[in-house]
């Protein structure tokens, strides 16, 4: 995106644009011209489904276009005269034009003349806009879709400023087979947060490379013959310090996860793996950690705990000085008869004793009095961790699935993941995973690696680029 300025706006070069208009549109638009009041009610109390909006809505099509468009950013609307006929509907395929008919070299404001028409070339709306050009050129090429612009907090974005930050981490990425699992990583190179190495059969990465325009460069691709051999390497570079992260790539998450674990070469600590999804939800107040819905299928107590202190580790190293962690149950109370209660429980004591240590633990909570303050009063729950939970510590892994699905597909949330407790942070990316969700995933294991370097006292993993160039396969 690019704006006009005042030298630039050619007087009679018209510009156009034109949208098929959403359900979604009308209601903007509706709202935005104040259309929509307690009357939109039927005589239940539901809101009357919008299908039109009259051509006063118009107007807020007219001043995006001027205000983003031409001249664009930096302009003033200070003056307007519209007149409106008409309606327009759901399914219109509508255009709007504005048309420079003067300048003032002096004021440097431009006049436009203004005309919205429907799908049969019928004026909507038409008039006259004087706006104050910007003198300044301004270019983006990276804008915010207005699902990011309007949420009521954007954690993402922090994230990967905190990610850009520093050295990139050296990755490997695990068999980068596909159209995603190869553009994500190099997306995130070139964002700062990773160095890849790609593992894998060197011809399918080429051609996968080459059907898509990506130029490797002097990428390093260290060959093998298929995914189970990518993933067995990938983990030996983790172990020799050749690499500080995993990335999956096109390979099923068993066979990358079986190597990881693997008693004999494998990248096991004394901390049990486990895996952490990071949520951006738009009705929470704070970035939210849900664990562990990806690794261990029915935890007992003490993988548990390991789980719990895993969280809590990467919540201190996103920032987060003390995480309130609420170990999830159907109910608020014991119940000998409900074995999640019981685990919540003997939790919470083994934090008292400093078995689980640098967070708040407290349960069971039930999933509405461990996020709403609300919730959590009305039952009269005194706790420093119910309303305001940092991390949701889940009973097994399916509940844990389902928490993160619904809080992202019914609830909006952004989503993030990432494995702990191996030597290495790991990402396991998913086929249905956005560009954004595979950044904050990248962005967070660097943070992790930063961290674990850090307190290792450990030097930067040499640069991938100083190693042998790319198809050598040698360390």
């Amino acid at each position: 995106m690019h704006n006009y300025t005042f030298a630039e706006v050619e007087v009679g070069k018209p510009l156009t644009v034109q949208r098929t208009l959403t359900g979604a549109d009308v209601e903007l638009l509706s709202f935005a011209a104040g259309l929509v009041d307690a009357f939109a009610l039927d005589e239940a109390g539901e809101p009357v489904p919008l299908d039109s909006v009259q051509a006063v809505g118009a107007e807020s099509l007219i001043a995006h276009l001027v205000n983003r468009r031409l001249p664009g950013a930096g302009s003033t609307i200070v003056a307007q005269q519209f007149d409106f006929v008409g309606t327009m509907r759901a399914g219109d395929a509508v255009s709007a034009t504005v048309t420079p008919i003067a300048k003032d070299p002096g004021s440097h404001r431009v006049t436009l003349e203004c005309l919205v028409a429907g799908p049969t070339g019928e004026a909507i709306l038409k008039g006259r806009v004087t706006a104050i050009a910007p003198a300044a050129r301004i270019e983006q090429t990276d804008t915010a879709p207005t699902e990011i612009i309007f949420r009521r907090n954007d954690a993402f974005t922090r994230l990967l400023k905190r990610g850009a930050r520093g050295a990139p981490v050296v990755t490997a990425v695990v068999h980068p087979c596909d159209r995603d699992s190869l553009l994500g990583p190099i997306e995130a190179m070139r964002r700062g947060l990773i160095e890849p190495v790609l593992v894998g059969p060197e011809a399918k990465i080429r051609a996968v490379a080459q059907a898509e325009g990506i130029d490797l460069g002097s990428l390093r691709i260290v060959p093998v013959e298929h995914s189970h051999a990518a993933a067995a390497k990938a983990v030996e570079m983790a172990r020799s310090g050749e690499v500080e992260a995993l990335m999956k790539g096109s390979l099923h998450t068993d066979e990358l996860m079986a190597a990881v674990v693997s008693r004999e070469g494998g990248l096991r600590t004394s901390r049990r793996i486990s895996h952490v999804f990071l949520m951006d939800v738009p009705a929470y107040p704070r970035l939210l950690l849900v664990t562990d819905a990806a690794v261990n299928i029915a935890p007992d107590v003490t993988t548990k705990a390991d789980i719990a202190q895993n969280a809590i580790d990467l919540a201190k190293v996103l920032g987060i000085e003390q995480p309130r962690v609420a170990v999830l149950a159907a109910v608020e109370t014991v119940n000998p008869a409900m074995s999640a209660t019981v685990d919540a429980a003997m939790l919470c004591k083994m934090a008292d004793r400093g078995q689980i240590t640098g967070g708040l633990v407290d349960g069971p909570l039930a999933f509405d009095n461990a996020v709403s303050e609300e919730a959590a009063r009305i039952k009269k729950i005194v706790s420093p961790v119910a309303g305001k939970a940092d991390i949701l510590l889940v009973p097994d892994l399916e509940a844990g699935n389902m928490v993160a699905k619904q809080l992202q597909y019914l609830a909006g949330a952004d989503s993030a993941g990432i494995v702990l407790g191996a030597r290495v942070p790991i990402v396991l990316t998913s086929r249905a995973d956005s560009v954004r969700t595979r950044l904050a995933s990248a962005a967070v294991m660097k943070l992790v690696a930063e961290s674990r370097r850090t307190a290792l006292g450990q030097p930067v993993v040499a640069s991938a680029g100083s190693a042998p160039g790319p198809g050598s396969g040698k360390p």
